[in-house]
């Protein structure tokens, strides 16, 4: 088949997957995207996957295939490298939908941003920059479980795929040329391990302003609500948007304490909603919290007056690394995102991506990481025009 001018073959059976993987048994690279849908649903649909190799382009129909398992062999297999581009998703997918994890990755986006692109950039963006190419942004969007798909969505999902050997080329060129291909592998390397794809299932919870600031009765209300909402739309595969709208938690907090008639009474409270769940959200209020439960609240860090001087100090190490990201022409987005430094101090895994990364450790140097390691004793000092940090 053909589409813009590029030769493809499109798989839609079993035997024509088999038929893929015996043609590929040989090779050394696979480049790969997908496309889905997780709008309005809990579980994303994986509607297509974009395939380049030595052998040409392939379009592959998931729906039409319920085994993809001769593929994700390949995408297990240490012997071929996979290049994608914002690949984390695309694996993420896979890990939940088929419990698997690649290994021998390269990623375009991660690996671009060690040679001075903005991390992250776009797809279109870095084929530009780096190919002089115009790849079409057109349909980002679009029905990708519609059968059969229109000349303009197959144009759009091959283009995906089309560059990224060419990338792959031209980074790893740059890369090896200014001694950062290490470091662009290590990080890389991190969607290799099942951990990278873990969230913590009380994640809504330990992250709400709400909860911050709320007493341990409107916490283990909080946690029961997160858990309910998150329960129905699995069950229903609806968006969590779908069951309950985050808009109306705050409200809901405030209402329950004067049970269902004060939140009958609150305006901003669909009635329909409460008609529906009010006695339901009364009884996750008042029934007494289990050891279990209370031991999940008791990881909510309250807000206090230390969080000013803590603020002041994440500002002044943010600052500090983004000079030294800048100094290396390396994208400070990636180093360590603005929120990191503060998150340490409840999330031991986000202590480990930085203080445990070979690169960003040499990249920071001791003294930062020191400061890092050290955060909860660290004071700001401005003495005779100079500013330290001590601790």
């Amino acid at each position: 088949m053909t589409a813009a001018g590029i030769d493809y073959t499109f798989i839609n059976t079993a035997e024509g997957l088999l038929n893929f993987k015996q043609q590929h048994r040989d090779i050394d690279w696979l480049g790969f995207d997908t496309e889905f849908i997780g709008e309005k649903r809990y579980h994303t649909l994986l509607c297509l996957i974009q395939i380049s190799s030595a052998h040409g382009y392939f379009l592959l129909d998931p729906l039409a295939i319920d085994d993809l398992g001769p593929l994700l062999e390949i995408i297990q297999d240490p012997a071929v490298v996979k290049i994608t581009h914002a690949g984390d998703n695309d694996y993420r997918l896979l890990y939940r939908a088929h419990g698997i994890t690649p290994a021998n990755v390269f990623d375009t986006q991660v690996a671009a941003a060690f040679i001075g692109h903005r991390y992250p950039t776009s797809f279109a963006k870095l084929v530009e920059a780096e190919t002089g190419e115009r790849v079409g942004k057109g349909y980002a969007v679009t029905d990708w479980s519609r059968r059969p798909m229109s000349d303009k969505q197959v144009k759009y999902a091959l283009y995906d795929v089309v560059y990224l050997r060419q990338l792959y080329d031209t980074i790893t060129g740059k890369l090896r040329a200014n001694g950062r291909l290490d470091w662009a592998l290590e990080e890389c390397a991190l969607m290799t391990d099942p951990d990278y794809y873990y969230r913590d299932p009380h994640h809504e919870l330990l992250n709400s302003n709400i909860a911050r600031s709320g007493k341990t009765k409107e916490r283990i209300f909080l946690l029961r609500l997160y858990e309910w909402r998150r329960a129905q739309a699995e069950q229903r595969n609806y968006s969590k948007e779908m069951i309950l709208s985050s808009k109306l938690i705050g409200q809901l907090v405030r209402g329950v304490r004067g049970g269902r008639e004060s939140m009958q009474e609150n305006r901003r409270l669909p009635g329909k909603t409460v008609s529906r769940y009010g006695d339901l959200f009364v009884d996750f209020y008042t029934t007494p919290a289990t050891p279990e439960e209370l031991a999940v609240v008791k990881q909510i860090q309250r807000s206090t007056q230390d969080d000013d001087d803590d603020d002041m100090i994440i500002e002044l190490l943010y600052l500090l690394m983004k000079y030294r990201a800048a100094e290396a022409d390396i994208s400070h987005a990636l180093v360590m995102p603005r929120n990191a430094i503060k998150r340490m101090k409840q999330d031991e895994s986000v202590r480990q991506s930085i203080l445990g990364s070979g690169w960003r450790r040499e990249l920071l140097g001791e003294d930062f990481v020191g400061w890092l390691k050290n955060f909860d004793r660290l004071k700001l000092r401005i003495e005779g025009g100079k500013i330290s940090l001590v601790g």
